[in-house]
């Protein structure tokens, strides 16, 4: 069996602002989409 890979639009994860938390192994990130349409994953 393949794992595949999945793909979320980020449309999907910034419908409600700029700003995403991720929880990764008990670690939180900060996911920011700038003015310019870049992403930045800050701890």
């Amino acid at each position: 069996m393949l794992n595949r890979i999945r793909s979320i639009d980020s449309d999907a994860l910034f419908s409600d602002g700029d700003q995403v938390f991720i929880q990764h192994r008990g670690e939180q990130y900060l996911l920011r989409r700038t003015r310019n349409g870049k992403l930045i994953l800050t701890k």
